[in-house]
């Protein structure tokens, strides 16, 4: 088995190529994941779904079962072969993804979604675990960045897909369309991408258990924070994201076709600048004082709320979507550094776990409660403000992001003295 390992030298071609290819298995993660969002207008109208039954479908019936099946699945990965993981885990997401257009009530699509989310549970703390082995703590913001650009190709391909097939062949097979290729992206990762050796341990050392792992990173007052801090982040990023289209649909009566060319690009794009950005200044600015990896994507949180607060309450189409590219861009500067300091502060046979454990908070309140909030909070404004209800929720749930910088801001106290207790 070919093995590759971190240098303080030059990515290598292969370290390159790998994360090339895990970031395309992250937008396939994505497509899969966020293309109920575009077509969940269509969904509503067909089968009579309540909003919130849609924040269900698109936050909760997804995310529990992602985070849950995450922690298990990532203390087997710190111990396993991760590239096999990973491909198994695409096939199964794939799969269900396709499932989903073959529902005909909500409790079935209920549990199509869930499937997703176990699948996708086996993607991300494998990946993060990889790229961790094969770049330098001094690398890693920026090389989590570039695999988190998947998020936003995949947001890219799945709203235009979505957005046409919905009404070229209807939701349903948009569904079966979008799923079944990426078996052969399972193909491509299980053949054609090397298991990376793990920095500076033996391959005969086990792995920590899992308790091990979250006692460690429950006493790091920084991590507490940390976590509590990307999980309100992404509360607002997948609160508003995910309804987003829906706002759109109703306040300004676009179609899905036309909607798609504009959100899909500026989804996508905006995103990824502020991904890739939010990692490569963070590396930078984090070489003078390793708090910046906090500081900066607080301030870009603080920053945002205005203008956010903006696209909710202008009246033209244009305007309004257009000044949607800053509040994304801003939004989304915070994984890579987030995932750069949770490895830092544990050992690299406890990346995978700390990982999943990230990501289990960031998911729950983000992904769980968020669109199922926004639905919520929608469903019991609309006696009175009818398809406005809409706009109201997201304002209201666009303010988490303030609470969301108080923690951020707490996690930087006792950043530098909880770096100084890694284990490694």
């Amino acid at each position: 088995m070919h093995t590759l390992s971190a240098t303080t030298s030059a990515p290598s071609r292969h370290a390159t190529y790998t994360v090339a290819v895990l970031a395309v298995v992250y937008a396939f993660n994505y497509i899969d994941r966020q293309l109920i969002v575009i077509l969940q207008e269509a969904i509503k109208q067909d089968l009579g779904f309540a909003d919130w039954q849609l924040g269900l479908l698109s936050g909760f019936a997804f995310a529990i079962f992602y985070t849950l099946m995450g922690v298990p699945i990532a203390r087997y990965a710190d111990r396993a072969n991760r590239r096999n993981v990973i491909a198994l885990a695409i096939t199964t997401w794939s799969l269900m993804t396709a499932a989903c257009g073959a529902v005909g009530n909500f409790w079935q699509m209920f549990l199509a979604r869930v499937g997703v989310g176990v699948g996708e549970a086996g993607c991300s703390p494998p990946a993060h675990s990889m790229i961790s082995d094969l770049y330098p703590q001094e690398r890693r913001a920026t090389a989590m960045s570039t695999y988190n650009l998947g998020v936003y190709l995949g947001v890219l391909v799945g709203f235009i897909a979505g957005g046409w097939l919905n009404e070229i062949v209807g939701w349903r097979l948009a569904f079966v369309i979008v799923g079944l290729p990426g078996v052969l992206i399972a193909l491509l990762v299980r053949f054609t991408v090397p298991e990376p050796s793990r920095v500076a341990v033996p391959e005969s050392v086990d792995a920590p258990s899992i308790r091990s792992v979250l006692n460690l990173l429950w006493q790091r007052p920084s991590f507490r924070h940390l976590a509590l801090a990307a999980g309100l982040h992404a509360f607002v990023g997948y609160g508003a994201g995910n309804w987003a289209p829906s706002f759109f649909i109703r306040s300004h009566g676009v179609g899905t076709a036309e909607l798609s060319l504009w959100i899909a690009p500026i989804a996508a794009f905006a995103g990824a600048i502020g991904a890739l950005g939010g990692g490569f200044i963070a590396d930078r600015l984090g070489r003078h004082d390793v708090r910046w990896n906090i500081w900066f994507p607080a301030g870009a949180i603080l920053v945002s709320v205005p203008f956010s607060l903006a696209v909710y309450t202008l009246d033209g189409f244009q305007a309004a979507i257009v000044t949607s590219i800053l509040p994304v861009m801003l939004g989304a500067t915070y994984l890579g550094p987030m995932l750069a300091m949770t490895h830092a502060l544990v050992g690299s046979r406890m990346r995978a776990v700390a990982s999943s454990v990230l990501l289990l908070v960031l998911n729950l309140v983000g992904m769980g409660l968020g669109p199922w909030a926004t639905g919520l909070i929608s469903d019991v404004l609309a006696p009175e403000l009818g398809d406005e209800s809409l706009r109201y929720a997201l304002m209201i749930v666009v303010l988490a992001n303030l609470w969301c910088a108080v923690h951020y801001f707490l996690s930087a106290r006792t950043l530098k003295y909880d770096l100084s207790r890694a284990p490694e």
